[in-house]
């Protein structure tokens, strides 16, 4: 269909559109008009990507004059080809109905891992190999080399791409991974490359997170980025800890073992240099005289990843003179690790701002904070100068001194952290010295200040208010919207009792009762044999659903679940986790009914849906709270409540809450589904933790589902799949609720109408 919002013409490529779809188009583009960042909350399954992708490419047909770059940044490869798959189907729309006008380029950017198509370097196991195996056949002195003597092996397919030159373009359409590769394949030419090279031209890019916010990635992959931007952050209720794990760095005794290692190499090779080309370590060091912007520009197949912190003012300054000779370097380096060595060895817990362990750096090792500021860009050129290509080896001594680097920048929002042993297993010792960041407007302030609309969206983004002082920013719009339904096809309750009247928590003190841990057996046990096909269970952590089912087998409980259904768990190990799910749907789709076990805030939780017969109730056990005695996040919620006066109890229940909504958001996505929702515990019944979940799933929390026990859950999820088994109106025109809206209905609507259909 093809509507108007004031002077934009919309084109959406289905007959009908929720009503929620166009009011959230109506408040996107006010965030557009005004060039500002907007926080949207819209429910899970109301085809929140597919709006946002109508609009906002709409919106750059509409402003030529202008014209808008949209990155779509998702946070894994599954959804970035779940988003360049419904981009395909809106762009063919789009031409059918303005032709060659519609033309446009856009792509799915990823690691080597997924783009690669030479079979020699696609094969090696893990992400840093295949960066290594490319650089080995890719580098310039290996091309180099190559030209001399025809024996040193070459990808083809990038020196296919290298002599098309500018002849090397995608023409305009939309490329999946899967199309990008089939393109290289048929033309010779290496897709990883080809796709880093159009990311400048594309009208659309969809990408990972971290090419954003992670600065060691952005700094090459998004730098040629115009600032005529819309940026697109999609499921992104977690963003504050994305942000945070960007900045962060460990290190432990292994990592300072295999910097060493590092070390004695690069002091091997340093040598060997020294007798056959002086000349080279020489040019080096006059170029770190002059600054480091003056290195040139690095051909793509050597740049590497960029400095995790330094601002480009800096760049422009001379490197301090003790590191700018590489034997001098590796002295600080060694220097840097014997003192970290030291630090680590300890039997307390020590807590240190960056300024004053930069202090004790300085009077220890003799080492300072400019020097520690340079270390990873110096590290970086030492590496192109001595042509090393297996990087994959030295990622021990680079995050030595992204450490380093990090530390020397930033004196505030990090604390730099050192635990002999993890606390929940105290007698294995295993000391980790943790640089923690706590602020996560670090990371997306750049975003923030390049781009001119930053639209920040999910199904939980509640409260909505704290996002805004998490990151640190004004936005021009911020809504939660509310799902229209013509039937109430989600059924959400608060248990907070057994049929024994014994209320149910996991709170640390009433974890491990018998009668909690018997009620929440007898809970599953009573709707295993009312609720048809999929059930899944969330528990708060790994080490509470071990206790759990290990309790329940020895009671016998596990053993009554499996007469109704086959039971699955989520393990740490995703192999084992992805057969499981795959079997889980087997056991679905052939009638036998299954439960999945899974933990909160797992891989699980986060991507996968549980949609239509494979989830029709979600339990989630408990509340899932962070470890609260995790001197991580102790420091953390220190910062948050002195920098931002954000108190800890609010942030611990808002990050408890809106795990808790990804988890029971699973089963609802899309309108013709139905699901139950059960809370077990008996905090949720407290307005305080309540009242922070998203408002779409509050407005089905009917005040008598608010304090149930085991047997009145079981009455009303009974009524509930009775009611849902009834033939229903889907567009909503007999109840009076219209929940799909034809062309006509939109047109009739102008501004208002859609808000006052929706509340």
């Amino acid at each position: 269909m093809k509507f108007q919002i004031e002077e934009v013409t919309v084109y959406f490529p289905y007959d009908n559109i929720y009503p929620e779809q166009y009011t959230y188009m109506v408040e996107l583009k006010r965030a557009l008009d005004a060039k500002g960042h907007c926080l949207l909350e819209m429910p899970t399954g109301t085809g929140k990507t597919i709006a946002l992708l109508s609009l906002i490419t709409s919106y750059a047909l509409a402003k030529t004059e202008s014209p808008i770059k949209l990155i779509y940044c998702t946070r894994t490869v599954h959804e970035m080809e779940k988003t360049l798959a419904e981009l395909k189907f809106l762009h063919n729309y789009q031409v059918k109905h303005l032709g060659a006008a519609a033309k446009m380029l856009a792509i799915g950017l990823s690691s080597r891992k997924n783009l690669c198509v030479n079979p020699k370097v696609s094969s090696a196991e893990n992400r840093d190999s295949v960066d290594a195996a490319c650089r080995k056949l890719t580098a310039s002195w290996v091309r180099s080399m190559a030209a001399e003597n025809p024996n040193q092996p070459t990808c083809e397919f990038y020196e296919n791409y290298d002599r098309a030159a500018g002849g090397a373009v995608l023409p305009a359409g939309v490329y999946t991974l899967e199309d990008l590769r089939a393109f290289g394949k048929e033309k010779g030419w290496c897709p990883y490359f080809l796709a880093r090279h159009m990311v400048q031209f594309a009208n659309v890019v969809v990408y990972s997170y971290q090419y954003l916010l992670d600065p060691k990635v952005a700094g090459i992959i998004s730098k040629e980025m115009q600032k005529e931007s819309v940026v697109v952050f999609d499921e992104a209720h977690n963003i504050d800890n994305v942000c945070i794990e960007a900045l962060s760095v460990s290190v432990r005794r292994q990592t300072l073992e295999g910097a060493i290692r590092n070390i004695s190499r690069i002091e091997n090779e340093i040598d060997r240099f020294k007798d056959i080309d002086a000349g080279r370590l020489r040019a080096e060091y006059n170029r770190l005289v002059e600054g480091l912007a003056l290195r040139g520009d690095l051909s793509a197949s050597d740049a590497w990843l960029a400095n995790p912190a330094l601002p480009d003012d800096i760049l422009r300054q001379a490197v301090p003179g003790n590191i700018r000779r590489a034997e001098h370097f590796l002295h600080v380096l060694r220097r840097l690790v014997q003192y970290l060595k030291v630090k680590l060895d300890t039997d307390k817990v020590e807590k240190e701002s960056p300024v004053s362990f930069v202090a004790s750096i300085n009077s220890d090792a003799g080492i300072d904070q400019k020097a520690l500021k340079f270390c990873y860009d110096r590290l970086h050129s030492l590496l192109m100068t001595l042509e090393i290509t297996d990087t994959d080896e030295f990622l021990h001594i680079q995050t030595i001194c992204d450490f380093a680097t990090l530390v020397g920048t930033y004196a505030r929002g990090f604390s730099i952290i050192i635990e002999p042993f993890d606390e929940r297993m105290p007698l294995i010792p295993d000391p980790v010295l943790q640089l923690c960041c706590h602020d996560a407007s670090l990371a997306i302030k750049p975003v923030f200040d390049r781009f001119q609309s930053v639209v920040i969206t999910s199904g939980t983004l509640s409260p909505i208010d704290l996002y805004p002082r998490l990151l640190n920013f004004h936005p021009v719009v911020s809504r939660s919207f509310k799902m229209s339904l013509t039937r109430d096809c989600i059924c959400p309750m608060v248990l907070t009792r057994g049929s024994d009247q014994l209320p149910v928590s996991t709170k640390f003190d009433m974890r491990s009762d018998p009668g909690v841990v018997r009620n929440y057996g007898k809970l599953l046990v009573e709707m295993v044999s009312i609720v048809p096909d999929g059930i899944v269970c969330f528990f708060v952590s790994y080490s509470y659903m071990d206790g759990i089912i290990n309790s329940w087998n020895e009671s016998g409980i596990l053993k009554d679940i499996m007469q109704h259904k086959l039971v699955f768990i989520e393990t740490q190990d995703v192999v084992e986790t992805t057969l499981a799910l795959d079997n889980y749907r087997r056991a679905c789709d052939c009638g036998r009914g299954a439960v999945f076990f899974s933990v909160a805030r797992g891989k699980v939780a986060e991507g996968i849906d549980f949609d239509r017969h494979y989830g029709r109730l979600v339990i989630m056990f408990g509340v899932p709270f962070q470890y609260t005695e995790s001197k991580i996040l102790r420091a953390r919620l220190e910062y948050l409540r002195d920098t931002f006066q954000i108190k800890e109890g609010d942030f611990l229940t808002f990050d408890a809450l809106r795990q808790a909504a990804q988890c029971v958001g699973r089963v609802i996505r899309s309108k013709a589904d139905y699901g139950m929702m059960i809370f077990a515990d008996k905090r949720y019944s407290r307005h305080d933790k309540r009242s922070k979940l998203p408002g779409w799933i509050l407005s089905h929390l009917r005040d008598a589902n608010l304090n149930l026990s085991t047997d009145m859950a079981l009455h009303i999820a009974r009524e509930f799949l009775r009611k849902m088994a009834q033939p229903y109106e889907k567009t909503g025109s007999t109840t009076g609720r219209k929940t799909l809206l034809s062309q006509e209905d939109v047109e009739k609507l102008g501004g208002n109408g859609a808000q006052e259909m929706l509340y």
